[in-house]
């Protein structure tokens, strides 16, 4: 393999994959990149392709390629290096042994490599059905629901992000829960959700590389599609791939309250800054605080006793029950920073009830967060 490429080509190639390359020793060559060298000139091509077994991403960038051929090398050391060269077109020449030097101007580099047949392969498969996305809003979809997903390994059917097609309106739908709150989205995409499928549970690790496929700068539409126990999503010349997790999603429709008759609207920004710093005296373990909900205005309080205790009141437009209610302080941080609204409808009945929480201007974003006993 002999070749040229820009090094910003080559750099954000090798950016795009670092959280994938796999970082413990299970399998070594799982923390090198797959560098495949293809077609002739200045037509050639450069692949770059990552997996820990779970998710792969492969992205094609132009290339000057005198000779073709594949090999693989430390992802983390080339991208360090590569990140330091000067702005210069970047050679990289593929010796029988494996080496791969690479100059650039001055700078001369080698570093040994692994024969490209010892490199996992990457699924190569084609979903019958792909929907075209804009990606601006997957990614909001991705950020008002991921926070929820549940970090307990041994839920593994909560260690993602549940996705389907509503059938009553053909809405696309994305929806995670951990047990103690809840996050739900719904988005229309037109008629294109025809065929996609039944509902699928995406892992963490795909939908955080899924967000960052789709908040590149020149993202602009993403197509994604399943076939199996697979998931693909493309991008122009990128292709991510990810196993999607096997089991049942539970019931959430259970979850979300039938009925809430006592409902506010506050101002988030102001209302999240109070919540820090009252929070900072919560208790370590539970970060309890307490919602003291009244005519015109919340009492926002903590206590530790190792520590002292916190106070804060906000002025609400309220006038129905007096309410209160106990929170886990980061499950509610959490919910109102990935809404990211300016004012957020909050929706309850009593002290010992789900509370719903929306955006005060999209009612097609839901979060529910479940209250601490006090």
């Amino acid at each position: 393999m002999k070749l040229s490429i820009d090094k910003i080509d080559l750099l954000r190639g090798l950016g795009r994959i670092q959280a994938i390359v796999e970082k413990r020793n299970s399998m070594p060559i799982l923390a090198n990149v797959l560098l495949t060298a293809s077609g002739k000139a200045e037509q050639g091509r450069l692949e770059l392709a990552a997996t820990d077994l779970e998710v792969g991403v492969r992205g094609s960038h132009p290339a000057r390629v005198t000779k073709t051929g594949a090999v693989t090398v430390s992802a983390r050391k080339l991208y360090d290096i590569v990140r330091e060269l000067p702005d210069e077109p970047i050679q990289l020449d593929a010796t029988a042994q494996s080496y791969v030097e690479l100059r650039c101007g001055r700078s001369r580099f080698n570093l040994a490599g692994a024969a490209a047949e010892e490199y996992p392969t990457l699924p190569d498969f084609s979903p019958n059905h792909l929907v075209r996305l804009q990606a601006a809003v997957l990614s909001q979809m991705i950020e008002r629901t991921m926070y929820a997903a549940s970090l307990d390994e041994t839920r593994y059917n909560l260690n993602g992000v549940y996705f389907e097609v509503v059938p009553t309106d053909g809405k696309l739908r994305m929806v995670a829960t951990d047990g103690h709150r809840l996050a739900l989205i719904d988005r229309t995409i037109g008629t294109q959700t025809i065929g996609l499928g039944s509902g699928v549970i995406i892992p963490r690790k795909g939908l955080a590389e899924l967000r960052r496929l789709v908040d590149e700068e020149d993202a602009d539409e993403i197509e994604l599609g399943f076939e199996g126990n697979n998931g693909l999503a493309k991008k122009g010349d990128v292709t991510l791939v990810m196993r999607l997790i096997e089991g049942e999603f539970p019931n959430y429709k259970q979850v979300i309250p039938k009925s809430s008759d006592r409902k506010l609207t506050i101002e988030a920004e102001p209302f999240v800054r109070a919540l820090r710093r009252v929070a900072l005296l919560s208790a370590e373990r539970s970060r309890a605080i307490k919602l003291d909900i009244g005519e015109g205005k919340i009492v926002i309080s903590s206590s530790n006793p190792d520590l002292g205790d916190a106070q804060e009141e906000f002025d609400v437009d309220y006038a129905g029950p007096a309410t209160t209610i106990g929170f886990n302080a980061k499950y509610l941080l959490d919910c109102l920073g990935a809404l990211g609204a300016k004012e957020v409808q909050f929706a309850f009945r009593d002290g010992d009830k789900p509370v719903e929480i929306r955006p005060a201007d999209d009612a097609d974003t839901l979060a529910v967060v479940m209250p601490m006993r006090l």
